[in-house]
């Protein structure tokens, strides 16, 4: 019996963890495409949120912000910032990002609970890296972003024309206030 258990428990813990590492996704919603000729020096950064869907780890989140910058490794440092104004307090977690395939291609994977991967595909940015379009693996996540608290009705009417072309319901963003 004990030579039975050596093998089963390991075994199932084996392909648990595989159920669960597969279960993670890092694709890119159907419809969409990830920006080419990326220039991942360009993005690195402070950004503003403007607008994202409502979801578990941003709820009750205003005044958020995300700072990219190039770890030792090539990895990209993700540091967010947000303020939970329910809380009355500052949220902060850090992650890493790294690139899915080549680093002209802005599709990367992000992990803030290692060995846990979620998809981050830049799927528009204007030509001055000032405001982005990022959509998660599925269409449950989507992010408007800026390098200002603000940004121009004009990238925002794209960003959401291209948006519901994909599929995404923008009724449903959340328009994050910036105000500390």
């Amino acid at each position: 019996m004990k030579t039975f258990q050596k093998i089963v428990i390991p075994v199932s813990l084996g392909v648990l963890g595989l159920i669960i590492l597969n279960s993670c996704s890092v694709g890119i919603p159907n419809g969409a495409a990830a920006v080419r000729n990326f220039n991942a020096q360009k993005y690195l950064g402070k950004w503003y949120e403007i607008a994202r869907f409502d979801y578990k780890f941003e709820r009750n989140m205003d005044n958020v912000m995300a700072t990219y910058s190039q770890n030792p490794d090539g990895t990209i440092r993700v540091d967010n910032k947000g303020y939970n104004y329910v809380k009355k307090e500052w949220k902060q977690s850090v992650g890493e990002a790294k690139f899915v395939k080549e680093k002209t291609e802005a599709r990367l994977k992000v992990s803030f609970f290692k060995p846990i991967w979620a998809g981050y595909n830049v799927i528009d940015i204007d030509d001055n890296y000032q405001y982005a379009l990022v959509a998660g693996s599925s269409l449950k996540y989507l992010w408007i972003l800026s390098r200002t608290t603000e940004i121009p009705e004009s990238i925002r009417t794209r960003f959401l024309e291209k948006a519901k072309k994909i599929g995404y319901n923008t009724d449903e963003l959340i328009w994050v206030k910036h105000n500390q």
